[in-house]
This record gives C-alpha cells, structure tokens and sequence, in this order.
C-alpha cells in the first residue's frame, strides 16, 4: 500500500533522528572542551571548510569548464558591489540602497557585502584580482562593522518592518560571510564575529532566550530551517560546540512527518505522510517555502559532511522521500505547479524558475546514495532537463560543485525518468491539494477548507486571491511551453472572478491596500498588526468554514470533492468578532465533485447560487494565448449544428485550439445551463496582482468558457467533462457514452464509465446514499471499479476527515477479500458486502479492498 509505504520513508528514520536529536541537546546542556585529539576544533574547522565549499566551490570543480560562467557571474556581481560602494551616497553603504528606516535595504546591503566576500574565497587558478585579496576583505570588514555601528547594533532602533528580515534574512548574510572571512576576521577585527552573533541572537524575538523556540509559530518548517542553519555557522565561526550541537538538534525536528492529531510543540508545518507540506499552519507551499526548505536541508547535509554530527544516511532517506512523494507529483516537465505557491504565485521569476532550486538539490543529494537511489535521482534530473521548454541554466545553482556534478549526471548512463508512472493520481488530501497526471497533460486542483486557507496574500504580493482555494484548476498540456498558458500572466490577464474551475459572486473586491492603506488591517488594540495571529487568520491567509474537502484514490484514478464556504473573516465579522472597520466578503455557495479519470476530467456542481441578491459565474475553463495566436472555437449545439466563435448556446461540445502552441482542449456538456463562451483581447500590468513587479504590460488573448445564472435565479447545477488533446471526432463520440451522470445534487454527486467498469461518488450528508450497485452511510468519496474477471476494486476515504468509520455497502452476490487495507473490515450482509472502515485519525486518506466471488 502506497500510504505505508510513505510511512516507511518517513518515520524510521525519523526515530533515529530522534535518538540523535537527544544525544545532540545532551551534549548541548554542557560546553563541550576539544578533547585530546581535539576533534571538536576538528568539527568546526570542517564545518567551515564545507560551507565555504558550498558557495565558493572546491579547486577541483572551479577547475571544470562547465562552472566557468558561475565563476565569471560571481566576480561580475562582486565588481558591480564594490562600484557601488564607491560611488555610495550619504545614508547609504551602496549607491541606490538608502538606509534608515527600510528593512529589506539593510538587508540587502548585507547581502552585497556577502557577494565581495564570497569573490574573495574563489578556489581556481584563473587571474583573480579578487582572490584572496586581503583589502578588499578587509572593506567587507569595515562595510560590517559600519552597518552593526550605525543601523543594526541599537536594538531600540532595529527590528521595523518584516520579522523575516532581522530574525532570518540578514542573519543568513551576516552569518555566511562571518564564515568565508573568519581568517581575516580573526587577524583584523577578531572581536566582530562574537559582536554580530551577540546581536543576531538579541534579534530572535519570536525566540527564547536569543535562541530558537520550538514551541514559537515562527520557528517553524523552512524558517526554523534557516534560523537553526545560521546558528550552526555561527557556532563554527566562534568554535561553540553548545550552539551547533542545540542547533542541529532543533533543525532535526523538522524532518518527523506532521501527526496532526498530535502535533510536537503544536507545530503544523512540514511534510504530512500523503507528501503534502503546509506552512504558516494552513498553506498549501511545497513549492515555495518547502522548496527553501530542501534546499536548506540538502544545504545541511553537505555542511554537516565528515563531522559526525548525524548519520548521513539517516537525513539522506528522509529527504528522498521528500523528493520522491512531495515535489515530483508537483513539477510537470519542468514546471512547479501554481497549487502550492501561496503568494508567490504573482511573482514574475516562478514556475520554471522553480524547479532549478528543486533539481539543485536533487543533483546534491543523488552524491550521498548509491546503487538504484542514485540511478533514480540522476535520471530524473535528466527528465527534468530534457522536458522543460525553458531549459535548465545550471549558473543559476548556487554551489559550483552542484554544477560540476550535474555535469556528471548530464553524462552519466542513467536512463531520463520521471520519479513516478506517466499515469498516475496524487491526493495530497492534508493540504487540499490534487494532481491528477497522464500521458500528454496534468491536472492539478485546488480545495480548502476549515483546515486549509482559501487563498495566501502578504507584503503586497497576490493582490486579488480571493477565489484562488474555491476549486480553481490547472490544466497543462504536454510539449507546451508554460509560460505562454499560466505563471505571472494568467493571473495578470485572467480576471480572478473567473479563474479556471471558480464559482464566484459578481461583484467588486477591493485589495487590502485599497481598502486599509497599507499592506495588513492596522488596529493594535484590537489585535492586529503586521505579524498577528489575527492578521493571519483573517487577513494573510483565511481558512474556510467547510469540513468537506477531500476525496479518494484507486490505482491511477480519483474522485475530490468541496462544499463551498465562506470564509473565515466573514464567519467572524457576522458574529461580531471583528471591528466595525473590518472589511470581509461572503462567498458564493456550490457543492463540487472532480472525476479524475484517463482522457477526461468530469466536474459536476450542484446548488450553485451568489446569495445576497448576487449574480454568480461558475467558469468552466480559462485559458490565455498570445494576442497574435490562432485560436480557434469550434463545436456542436445538442441538436447537432455545427458551431463557432463565441456567445451562447446550448453546445453539446465544445474544442479550443491554439494552432501556434499546437494544443487543443475540449469540453462536453452533459448538463446544465447554456454556457457562455468568450474570447477578448486584454491588457493589463503585472503590477495589477503584486506590487513590487515591475509596471510591465501584459497582453493575451483570454479564452474563458463560463455559466452564467442572474441574481434572481433558483440555484443550479450543472455537469461537464475537460478532455485534454481532443479531437473533434473524440468530442462528438461521446454522445454515445461512455459517461453517465448517475446523481448531481448537493446530497449525492456519482458518475459511471462504462469503458472503464468505474462508479465513483461523493456523498456530503448524513444519511444512507444509493448509486449504482452502492449504497454509503454519510459523508465520503468511494470508487468501485469491475475487472473482467468479476473482482473488484474499492476505495473509501472520509473528506471530512472528522468521521470514526465510513460503512459502504455493495449490492449484488456476496464477496470475500482478497486484500484489504488496515482499518477494513468486508463482512457479507443480507443482498450484498458490507466495508466497515475505520478512518479515525486517517486525515482523508484512502483505504482499499479488492473483492471477489466467494
């Protein structure tokens, strides 16, 4: 069973973690002398030299041709620093980077100072005027010494603006540069390190102590990562064996997968056992902050090398796993998926930006295994790089050595594969979140509910998110290039009223700027500033008020299910929890179920409606084109007359084309109201959806497919299928089957195919619920699939995930068990087989049996 096998990945060597961990805070709870043959000195000396081998490479990779263009890069980027001190004004250690009162500035001056210290330590033989150049360090030197005197030493001036930036962000330069200059250092300002230090750990105020806090909601996931990453360098540079060693013991927390039903330290961040990674406690992230986090891991591991902190191996299997269940479902030739980006979905450097972060640390990690490990993670390397139509700029790596050994891999024998089946069906059912995949496109969606947020907004970044967790898919075709389809111009040009899969009220939303005047709900008094729990919970990221979210998984198929809600700021300001000042939006209400099948994707709604005298827009598909692009809309009303273009018709089907990308995607209307089709040219800025972009215009043909239900209206419902790479022959047949809709209502969702011998349902309400050859008690997704040979295949899940035991009955001559999952009990019953399955605890997984004749 897949779960188990997950579990296996995960949580053995979590508990040799866990050993370590404790011999590490025992060692920590007393300083540690270097003993006689002074390895402790030994450790730290190694732990230098590996960092400094991480950033600045080793003499034997900077030799390769291949790291010669990073090398250049860093000495380029070097040079443009020191210009810039050089022609610094007043206020300012770098021309154009004013400091005084702009937090994300005197960051960023310490990362300059970062980049001349690192063309300092360069190992090569190339001429360098930068190698080794001892008053140029020494101007780093002074350039720090300067900033801690004039702008970050007086504790009662610092820590304004951002938490991130005085407890993570400038820690990780400072910390790092102390590190590649700790020589010159030591013979020029040898009292500096322990100064910074003193003040990085005064500037953990979400800490305790000056030192990390486990039980903190900031010291969580990829931020505790960071935090605990920067105190093991620190430690090296002081040569303080209590400050590694209660570091690394810190960091290896965040390696345990997350119980939630019994959270360490009350801490939600982190891996789940379905491959699922949620951040700031309810956001969805694997591609964003998870993807930090592996790279700050894999980081530790090469840092830790030779020491004897940790097993190697121990962290190696925990993070195979990670790469293996959690990122690579994610990433579709070559493209991080938008479902698990949070905010950062309207940042222009993403998608397949992304996954060089992702592929850089698979390229590390494939050095610390051997035998069919590393033939796997080399050959999904090369996968990676040879299906993305970006191509995959090894420069862009931060370590030298990873580019030397992704050279290695390039040319190594292993076969290119992807790490999972070209079919195959992921329900990352703890954080609302499903990829369905198939040869030639991946489906990925959307969910939320009182356990996952709706949307992330923060810092100005995805202005207009608002429906972005109510169902909202993406669908990626094969061969295409991305960036022409989604990314930063999806959401530019799409209005985010009909993002693809969205059921939303017509109305006007204003963003948070627009309505506060600044980038969060500013009210102390009631509890809301930049960094409250509140301005968390109804603001950055709310949750939604629903416990049905989830769905089932058998084989390479699935069913998800969502109950539409509101969400949780306008839950609170309708019961007078909120300032009378506090603005929140109701939502629309529509009870969804998504069939996930081999060449279509079936969607039913049922009980669809705007509430509050509200129109509503249910959109079927979205999809942008260049302005110049041929798309073409051709199809077939139901009575058979062919048809193009765009307005209103009751189509039986539907096929959008576009010639130039050589994609087409059709849709089948086996239900509902007429729906709508249009296709506008749009321009708009990609500042429209992040602030800090540049005010670029974007122009794309927006191809939206939608039905459309007036204010007054009764609530509808209504039933399509997405079919990926159709054709017009394909489109037409099926008028002729093989899908039924077996129920739509907000009670019962199910469908049938023939071809396939497949019943999948969702039930969302107390009661007894019969379908087909099933009847299911209460809330649950279930898949029943016949094999020729008279067995049969089921899978239950809860998506509630509140329910002790889900009981299914199926009708017809009694069964046996040929297998069954823990937690299944098949018993015979009058006229059928009855399932008794426990999902207590199960957090919305799946559990299967295969039945046959007795």
């Amino acid at each position: 069973m897949e779960f188990s096998r997950r579990s296996v990945l995960s949580m053995i060597p979590a508990v040799t973690l866990l050993a370590v961990a404790q011999t590490l805070q025992a060692r920590a709870a007393v300083r540690r002398e270097p003993d006689a043959s002074g390895r402790t000195v030994a450790d730290h000396d190694a732990l230098v030299r590996n960092t400094v081998a991480i950033f600045a490479g080793t003499a034997e990779a900077n030799a390769r041709p291949e790291v010669a263009p990073k090398l250049a890069a860093l000495q380029a980027t070097a040079r443009t620093r020191l210009a810039a001190m050089d022609s610094a004004g007043q206020g300012e250690l770098f021309a154009g980077v004013p400091l005084g009162t702009s937090d994300p500035n005197l960051s960023l001056s310490f990362q300059y100072l970062y980049e001349i210290a690192l063309a300092t330590v360069l190992p090569g033989t190339g001429a360098s005027d930068l190698r080794d150049n001892s008053a140029v360090r020494r101007r780093v030197i002074d350039g720090l010494a300067h900033l801690h005197d004039a702008y970050y030493g007086d504790q009662s001036k610092g820590y304004y603006g951002n938490w991130f930036h005085w407890e993570i962000g400038i820690s990780a330069h400072v910390s790092k540069t102390l590190v590649l200059l700790r020589d010159e250092l030591a013979a020029y300002r040898p009292e500096l390190a322990a100064t910074y230090v003193s003040s990085m750990d005064a500037y953990l105020r979400n800490g305790k102590d000056g030192d990390v806090d486990l039980d903190s909601r900031f010291h969580t996931g990829a931020n505790l990562a960071d935090i605990t990453t920067n105190r093991i360098l620190q430690g090296a540079v002081l040569g303080d064996e209590v400050r590694i060693g209660k570091a690394i013991a810190d960091q290896l927390t965040v390696f345990a997968t997350i119980d939630p039903y019994n959270p360490q330290h009350g801490v939600t961040d982190g891996f789940y056992a379905d491959g699922s990674f949620v951040q700031h406690g309810s956001v969805a992230y694997t591609g964003s902050y998870g993807k930090g986090l592996l790279t700050r891991i894999v980081q530790t591991i090469k840092i830790l090398e030779g020491t004897g902190y940790v097993p190697g191996d121990s962290l190696v299997g925990v993070v195979r796993g990670w790469v293996t269940d959690a990122f690579a479902p994610l990433i579709f030739e070559g493209w991080m998926m938008e479902i698990v980006k949070g905010r950062a979905v309207s940042r222009t450097g993403t998608g397949y930006a992304d996954v060089a972060a992702v592929v850089e640390a698979v390229v590390d990690l494939a050095s610390y295994t051997t035998g069919s490990d590393t033939e796997a993670l080399g050959g999904y390397v090369k996968y990676v790089g040879q299906t993305s139509k970006a191509g995959l700029d090894p420069a862009s790596f931060v370590s030298p050595v990873s580019i030397a050994r992704y050279a290695d891999i390039l040319k190594s024998s292993s076969p290119a594969r992807d790490l999972g089946p070209a079919a195959s069906h992921t329900a990352f059912n703890a954080m609302d979140r499903t990829v369905h995949r198939r040869p030639g496109y991946a489906f990925a969606l959307t969910r939320s509910s009182a356990r996952i947020s709706k949307y992330e907004y923060m810092s100005g970044e995805n202005l207009m998110p608002w429906f972005q967790g109510d169902g909202a898919h993406y669908l990626y075709l094969s061969g295409q290039d991305q960036r022409q389809s989604f990314g930063i111009d999806y959401f530019t040009a799409v209005s985010p009223y009909r993002l693809a899969g969205v059921t939303a009220p017509v109305e006007t939303r204003r963003t948070v700027p627009e309505l506060y005047g600044t980038l969060w709900y500013d009210n102390p008094e009631r509890g809301f500033t930049a960094s409250s729990e509140s301005q968390n919970a109804y603001v950055y990221f709310p949750r939604g008020g629903n416990a049905f979210s989830g769905g089932a998984r058998l084989g390479p198929y699935g069913v998800a299910g969502l109950v539409q809600s509101d969400d949780a700021a306008y839950t609170a300001q309708q019961a007078g929890e909120l300032p009378d000042d506090f603005v929140a939006y109701r939502g629309a209400r529509a009870t969804k179920s998504w069939f996930m099948l081999d060449d279509e994707i079936v969607v039913l709604a049922a009980g669809v409606a705007g509430l509050a005298d509200r129109a509503v827009t249910t959109t079927v598909d979205s999809r942008v084109a260049a302005p110049s692009a041929p798309v073409a809309l051709t199809g077939r009303l139901r009575d058979g007359t062919p048809w193009q273009g765009t307005g209103t018709a009751p189509l039986a089907w539907l096929r959008y084309a576009d010639t130039e990308q050589g994609t087409a995607i059709g849709y089948v209307f086996l239900s509902g109201p007429r729906p709508a089709v249009a296709l506008d040219t749009v321009t708009r800025s990609r500042r429209l959806v992040r602030l800090a972009n540049p005010d670029t215009p974007v122009t794309k043909q927006v191809f939206t497919l939608s039905y459309e239900q007036a204010a007054q209206e009764r609530p509808a419902a209504m039933a399509h299928v997405l079919v990926p790479n159709a054709s017009t022959r394909q489109l037409a047949a099926y008028a002729h089957g093989p899908l039924s809709v077996l129920a739509n209502t907000v009670r019962l969702q199910a469908v049938t195919h023939t071809g396939l011998g497949l019943v999948a349902a969702n039930s969302f309400a107390p009661g007894r619920h019969r379908v087909e050859r099933l009847t299911i008690d209460g809330p649950a997704s279930v898949m029943l699939r016949r094999a020729p040979d008279g067995t049969c295949s089921i899978a239950v899940s809860d998506p509630t995930t509140r329910r002790s035991t889900v009981s299914v009955t199926v009708h017809g001559p009694a069964l046996r068990a040929l297998s069954a999952d823990d937690g299944v009990r098949v018993r015979r019953v009058l006229g059928g087989t009855r399932l008794d399955v426990t999902t207590h605890h199960a957090h919305g997984r799946s559990f299967t049996a295969a039945l046959g004749r007795r």
